[in-house]
């Protein structure tokens, strides 16, 4: 088994099925006692924000901000820089614990060795 799960969520509330998928499995994940670290970028971008996690409605899924406070409480959260930027997001604007990140950080954690990567 991976000793380290890295996860990339691409989608937001434009895929809410995919999105809560990969929110869900990594609050599993924590919970499990894996090294969790999730990516967000491109419209889960914006669930770095306060608040915003709560606007998230999927019928049967487990609320986002559970699943957020879950992952970052035994896992950590990054913001693709470039999806940041794009968005006009800055480190002061971001839930506490969620860091800020670009690419060469992201394939450093998915190529290391005992890493299991997976985008959603």
């Amino acid at each position: 088994m991976a000793k380290k799960l890295v996860l990339k969520v691409t989608a937001g509330a434009d895929a809410p099925e995919r999105c809560s998928q990969a929110f869900t499995v990594a609050a599993v994940a924590v919970a499990s006692g894996v090294e969790v670290s999730l990516w967000l970028t491109g419209e889960a971008a914006w669930f770095a924000l306060p608040g915003r996690a709560a606007e998230f409605e999927l019928p049967h899924a487990a609320p986002l901000p559970d699943l957020i406070d879950g992952i970052l409480a035994g896992g950590g959260i990054t913001l693709c820089t470039q999806c940041a930027a794009r968005r006009d997001i800055g480190e002061k604007d971001v839930i506490e614990g969620v860091r800020i990140a670009g690419a060469q950080v992201f394939v450093q954690e998915a190529m290391a060795d005992g890493v299991q990567a997976l985008v959603y």
